[in-house]
């Protein structure tokens, strides 16, 4: 199987963001998916043509803690990263290994509260 490259020279600008007389021999890449072909001769079209991740929405809740902050007049905030399913304010969870179960009452990232959270 060939790997796609792209030659570039960020010095002078070569194949960056326009094709670039000085590669001639550079005839372009190209790669056959499932979703779909892509081809080019550029670095930024090469980046373009990158698929995102398919998030894990459809799995079970998994969201590994990072901290816990017992915050007077708030309660106990665990903080983490969902990394599969779906978490949103009155849901109710279990945490393992000490089966600890409560009711979510918000979801909030970066101090702004949301209506759910996804992976990611």
């Amino acid at each position: 199987k060939t790997v796609p490259f792209v030659p570039i020279s960020g010095w002078n600008g070569d194949n960056m963001l326009e094709d670039s007389d000085n590669m001639k021999w550079f005839k372009g890449w190209s790669v056959e998916r499932k979703e779909g072909n892509a081809s080019g001769k550029t670095l930024i079209s090469a980046l373009d043509a990158i698929l995102p991740p398919t998030r894990p929405t459809d799995k079970a809740l998994r969201l590994p803690l990072q901290d816990v902050y017992k915050i007077g007049g708030i309660g106990t905030v665990p903080v983490g990263r969902v990394e599969t399913g779906i978490i949103k304010p009155g849901m109710v969870v279990t945490f393992a290994p000490n089966p600890v179960t409560t009711e979510v009452k918000s979801v909030e990232m970066h101090h702004e509260a949301l209506t759910e959270a996804l992976p990611g």
